[in-house]
């Protein structure tokens, strides 16, 4: 009989289910299943593939308010968030049954290589990949899991998933909507329990083709040297800047960075991080953002009231405000926030933060900014580029000629122009540069990387 653990509210601690521990037994089995899964999988027309998941789509919509009741209990999240998340779940496995069916190939101009004539038809089609380990991480449980288990699925592969060993109720609610929609058995397989041990064997064994690991910079490093040959998806951690330059919209840039920086506590890997302003708005830039921060309305992530709810836990928490102090002890001011009360954080501002700092430079994970100046557009580039990570950044300007300078400047995966990197729509490429991880994800991206095209040539004789 298997071993149960418990999944705790990071509010107050509270039981709210229990899961299996998984053992290196159960990866075993489960990827001798998907191997069978995905035999029969890619042999299923494209169609009955997509009709399973729009069953599954619609299973996710009416489940909608129960998802987001166990993404706020297990995660900490507020309900207004966790209802946002939980309604993105069955648009996703739309996308992802679409796309997923959407498998087109080339022709090949053959005749324009010398010494081939029209003898020789060549085309290339596509096909799934296999096995595909697909691991998530706790901050967004129920779309972070969907961004990898809808495309893989719509393009005929079997999944073996390992969800955050700190919210795998979300991921087994999801789970539950594909099994009830009819999907086979072991197309689909929820492990649980310890990231360390389950997840070494999983990215490991040579029977997996596809690896999708979405969480920190240095457990994707680790999984790139033991992965061996199979290919690899890893969006990584970040440090996200945001630019605004001295004739950007300061009413708007202060209204998205107050949103962008505390989302999810700043537990997202695309929250605004670091914000680098021209010398010349500064004092107007935070005249106009400390009271939209100080309006963030914390508390039980259950309250209808409460905007933001709780970091993970408490270690979590007690990281986050150290971090915070440290910068003030660096020389960084602290306008607002940075209080605890156990996994709660209050939202904070800390100004005159050396750009080169830990602060800065460190991925936070945590609603907290830190704000630098610049003199220049030039500068202000630079520094947005001076961390190891290149995920998402943001800038603010009104000149259009500034704005086509920065998209092209700055090294990020994914660049806003007049909004934060904290905005992503479920269809569009996702993913970073540098330490940020490589390939990506989006659905219509992340079937490309769970697909391999294959070359077909038809020789013929000449007429």
């Amino acid at each position: 009989m298997a071993t149960l653990e418990d999944i705790h509210s990071p509010f107050d601690g509270a039981v709210v289910g229990q899961v299996p521990v998984s053992t290196l037994a159960d990866v075993n089995d489960a990827i001798g299943n998907a191997v069978k899964g995905a035999e029969l999988w890619r042999r299923t027309p494209a169609h009955v593939r997509s009709a399973i998941m729009l069953k599954a789509a619609q299973l996710a919509d009416d489940r909608q308010e129960l998802i987001a009741q166990i993404i706020s209990s297990e995660n900490g999240k507020s309900l207004v968030e966790a209802r946002g998340e939980a309604s993105r779940s069955g648009e996703i496995i739309r996308l992802g049954a679409f796309e997923g069916s959407q498998l087109y190939g080339t022709t090949l101009p053959l005749d324009a290589n010398k010494g081939t004539g029209l003898e020789k038809l060549g085309f290339t089609i596509r096909q799934p990949v296999g096995v595909v380990v697909a691991i998530s991480p706790f901050n967004y449980p129920a779309l972070l899991v969907l961004h990898k288990l809808a495309p893989a699925l719509g393009s005929g592969n079997s999944v073996v998933l390992k969800p955050a060993r700190a919210t795998p109720l979300t991921a087994i609610a999801i789970a539950q909507c594909f099994y009830d929609a009819g999907l086979p058995e072991g197309v689909l397989t929820v492990l649980t329990g310890s990231g360390t041990l389950l997840g070494d064997a999983l990215v490991s064994d040579s029977r997996v083709r596809k690896v999708s690991f979405t969480g920190s910079t240095s457990t994707g490093t680790h999984i790139a040297s033991i992965a061996g040959i199979k290919k690899l998806s890893l969006e990584l951690g970040s440090s996200c800047p945001v630019v605004v330059l001295d004739d950007a919209d300061i009413e708007l840039a202060a209204e998205a960075v107050s949103l962008g920086g505390y989302i999810n506590a700043g537990q997202v890997c695309i929250s605004v991080q670091r914000v680098i302003v021209h010398e010349k708005v500064m004092a107007d830039f935070l005249s106009a953002l400390k009271p939209k921060v100080e309006a963030i309305k914390i508390g039980d992530p259950k309250s209808e009231a409460t905007k933001v709810g709780t970091l993970i836990s408490q270690a979590e928490a007690k990281r986050v405000e150290a971090c915070i102090a440290q910068a003030v002890k660096d020389g960084g001011k602290l306008l607002t926030g940075g209080e605890r009360s156990g996994t709660l954080i209050k939202p904070a501002i800390v100004s005159n933060v050396d750009p080169r700092s830990s602060f800065a430079q460190d991925e936070l994970f945590g609603p907290a900014i830190a704000v630098s100046s610049a003199t220049s557009t030039k500068e202000a580039i630079d520094l947005a580029n001076s961390t190891a990570y290149g995920l998402g950044a943001g800038v603010f300007t009104k000149n259009v000629d500034l704005a086509i300078q920065s998209a092209r400047e700055v090294d990020a995966g994914i660049v806003h122009i007049n909004w934060t990197p904290l905005w992503r729509a479920d269809l569009m490429p996702y993913g970073g540069l540098k330490a940020s991880g490589i390939g990506k994800e989006g659905v219509r991206s992340a079937v490309e990387e769970m697909t391999e095209v294959k070359t077909i040539i038809l020789h013929g004789r000449t007429w």
